[in-house]
């Protein structure tokens, strides 16, 4: 299975525009640029969608295992919270924190726990960083 997501930028880093779409088309030309990254300007950054990405993979992770212990949620919620800071004269993404809340009927707080560190460690978002980069550059 492969999934895509593409951008296009325009102009320099600080006043340059950018928009960002998604293969499924849920995103569709969102736009981004210097001002939604570093500052609270309209629009989106790379950062809050691969927070949203992780959010979503975890909490779907988290279903799967539970029903090996026959357990279902009523709900899960989580938030991922992505770090970007200067470091090094560049800017990381230092960690990301997840915040979950879930309803599970019939769940023990161990039994929840061991759970969702399975779903932490098992992820694909969780495991993003150790995959094989690929690219084809093009200079148009």
């Amino acid at each position: 299975m492969k999934r895509s997501g593409s951008a296009v930028w325009s102009g320099d880093l600080k006043t340059g525009k950018g928009t960002v779409s998604a293969q499924s088309g849920i995103l569709d030309k969102a736009q981004y640029g210097f001002n939604t990254r570093f500052e609270d300007g309209p629009g989106t950054n790379p950062e809050e969608l691969i927070g949203a990405a992780h959010a979503g993979c975890f909490s779907m992770a988290l279903s799967n295992i539970l029903g090996e212990y026959d357990l279902v949620a009523d709900e899960i919620a989580t938030k991922a919270t992505v770090s970007l800071e200067q470091k090094d004269g560049g800017f990381t993404i230092t960690k990301v924190h997840l915040e979950v809340t879930a309803r599970i009927p019939g769940a023990t707080a161990e039994t929840f726990a061991e759970a969702a560190g399975k779903a932490k460690a098992g992820c694909p978002v969780s495991k993003l960083l150790t995959a094989e980069i690929t690219m084809n550059a093009t200079l148009a």
